[in-house]
């Protein structure tokens, strides 16, 4: 496990990519582990998988009660790396979340101490219980992978991705994410009620204790890299590349906020990656088509609502009248 250091960046050439059969191994490993914890949401445990191999971060966006820390933390006990939590709060600084630089008096010098951003897996537990202005101390970090404090730069460790969580109820005592930052989140994705079937397999799992303390790492931040390598390799012919500039524009043309380039590059990211969990060195728009609501719809505001179910609606509509050349 390795531990960040924040006093110099990194310099270390990146690994050699996986062949795509080994680095689409890795993925089934990392999925079918957290689903040693994790019961019913295969689907969503497949798309944090290849949000991560697309270098992205996530948002797990729902009601209480129904995983979304567990899963977040069953993904970063499957990977063999850094982790760490920040519990966002009302009355929690930047600083606590960066980092601050301290005075030592024995030295008399000013001593950087790192904040919890400085892990490979970050979870930012119910983010928006924190006001704007720290929630936006994981802008640079999300969007650049360094952080900056009394302008002094630190780059953070690779592999480097943000799970943040929040809950949709409670607006009274909740803060709304930055449309910045929300753009910053390669995915945003829901987990639901589990069906009846599924809810008694997850009591009959906790009883006597939990799945989840003895759940060992499958996967180390080495192999993740080298898998992130083999998805950056992946082909992606102009037909797709144009298709996805087409489902883009399609949203700006029929939102009052459309998907950003950023959001275009996110999509054709995670198209790569779910061409190789398939086992293949090409993006196909059935790629593309499997990867699009998670990835754009929280990317578009129509009238005052801001992804949700309006966004899910337009991603839909798009799929549905953008046509595949």
């Amino acid at each position: 496990m390795t531990e960040a250091n924040p006093s110099q960046r990194r310099t270390d050439a990146s690994p050699d990519p996986l062949p795509v059969d080994e680095a689409a191994n890795v993925a089934e490993r990392v999925v079918e582990n957290v689903e040693r914890v994790i019961v019913g949401h295969h689907d969503v445990t497949e798309h944090i998988v290849t949000a991560i191999l697309a270098r992205g971060h996530l948002l797990l966006d729902d009601v209480p009660g129904v995983g979304k820390t567990m899963l977040a933390r069953s993904l970063a006990r499957s990977i063999d790396c850094e982790f760490s939590r920040v519990q966002f709060t009302p009355d929690l600084m930047p600083s606590d979340v960066t980092g601050v630089n301290v005075f030592d008096e024995r030295t008399r010098e000013f001593e950087f101490r790192p904040g919890p951003v400085f892990g490979n897996v970050v979870l930012a537990d119910e983010i928006n219980r924190a006001p704007p202005k720290t929630q936006s101390a994981l802008l640079e970090a999300m969007e650049e992978a360094q952080v900056t404090v009394d302008g002094q730069t630190y780059e953070l460790d690779q592999p480097f991705t943000v799970i943040a969580t929040q809950n949709d109820v409670e607006a009274d005592r909740t803060y709304e994410l930055p449309i910045a930052e929300v753009d910053r989140f390669a995915k945003r994705l829901t987990l639901g009620y589990p069906s009846p079937e599924d809810e008694s397999e997850v009591l009959r799992r906790v009883t006597g204790g939990h799945p989840i303390d003895e759940l060992e790492p499958v996967a180390t931040a080495e192999e993740i890299l080298a898998a992130r390598e083999t998805v950056a390799d992946v082909t992606a012919e102009e037909p797709v590349r144009a298709y996805v500039t087409r489902l883009a524009n399609y949203t700006r043309d029929h939102a009052d906020l459309g998907v950003s380039p950023r959001g275009s590059i996110a999509l054709l990211r995670s198209a790569q990656a779910r061409a190789v969990l398939d086992g293949r060195d090409y993006v196909i728009p059935d790629d593309v088509q499997t990867e699009a609501e998670g990835v754009l719809a929280h990317r578009v505001r129509t009238g005052a609502e801001s992804g949700g179910e309006s966004g899910r609606a337009l991603i839909a509509e798009a799929l549905d009248s953008v046509p595949v050349e």
